[in-house]
């Protein structure tokens, strides 16, 4: 296993459609909401959009929140509030933090609603463009926040396809837009992030891999969640860790007692790798493992 093997270069067509409607549709709307997954706020995070719609108002919504750790999840907030911007902890599949959304586009827009109101103006409709990477809630945040399914949902990355105009107040309307990820992930973290999260399709990359890079990550900075989701004994790890002194075999041989204690096992005795990767991943997305954020705030 080569620990820097990972190089995802992934960029549909319709992606680079998506890029210029939306720098296009940027003209029309007063605010942008970037719906960010709160496991990986940065890896999640487009930087053309970012540069894209620099100097627009814009909320940050920290979904998934429930997934993430709680403590992580403040810091967050405080972060991107010292950086001039509202950020919402959500959890847009119960509604935890969208009841927020209206109030604060209202107030980053309460100058320019008044300067519309002194010139006599009827009510002016705030337009909101929703952004966001795929598979970190869109859909769910739209839905929502209008209380209805206006919006397509699904689970799986890339399922909303063409732009939509909701209302979810008198004088507040939203765009949601397809996710767009970006041409190359120059930063291995990042496209590692994307894939523990499902932002990646996973037709795409080799689930073992992703899954070995991910229990890497869980034995450095969860172990003790990793040990309590798998059953894994101080006994069996640190033998592992007495018969291994590189750390790649370690992980190679935490992931096989996962798959022994999972029953991922084909005939003869050997592991099925694609079975315990899969187990491994839907079991962090799912939040079995814990409540894990990947990145924290430097």
């Amino acid at each position: 296993m080569e620990e820097n093997k990972t190089n995802i270069n992934w960029y549909p067509g319709h992606m680079a459609k998506t890029k210029k409607q939306i720098q296009d549709d940027l003209k029309l709307v007063d605010v942008v909401i970037e719906i960010l997954d709160a496991r990986a706020p940065k890896s999640s995070q487009n930087p053309d959009m970012a540069k894209i719609i620099d100097g627009k108002k814009r909320i940050v919504i920290l979904n998934k929140s429930d997934l993430s750790d709680e403590n992580e999840n403040k810091r967050w907030q405080s972060y991107f509030n010292t950086k001039n911007t509202i950020a919402i902890i959500a959890n847009c599949n119960t509604g935890t933090g969208t009841k927020e959304v209206i109030g604060k586009i209202n107030e980053i827009m309460k100058d320019e609603l008044i300067k519309h109101e002194q010139k006599g103006r009827v009510q002016k409709n705030i337009r909101v463009m929703v952004l966001g990477i795929p598979n970190v809630g869109k859909s769910s945040f739209i839905n929502r926040i209008t209380k209805k399914n206006s919006a397509i949902v699904g689970n799986k990355p890339g399922v909303t396809k063409q732009k939509q105009w909701v209302r979810i107040d008198n004088n507040v309307e939203l765009l949601d837009t397809p996710g767009v990820l970006w041409p190359k992930f120059e930063n291995k973290e990042v496209a590692l992030n994307l894939s523990f999260i499902g932002a990646i399709k996973d037709e795409i990359i080799d689930e073992y891999e992703i899954a070995y890079h991910l229990i890497n990550f869980l034995n450095e900075n969860y172990q003790t969640e990793l040990k309590a989701r798998y059953k894994l004994t101080d006994d069996e790890i640190d033998s592992i860790y007495k018969n291994n002194s590189d750390n790649t075999e370690r992980i190679i041989q935490i992931i096989e007692l996962i798959g022994k204690k999972r029953g991922a096992i084909m005939s003869g005795g050997a592991i099925d790798q694609n079975k315990v990767a899969r187990v491994i991943l839907e079991d962090f997305r799912s939040g079995k493992i814990g409540r894990i954020t990947l990145e924290k705030v430097k």
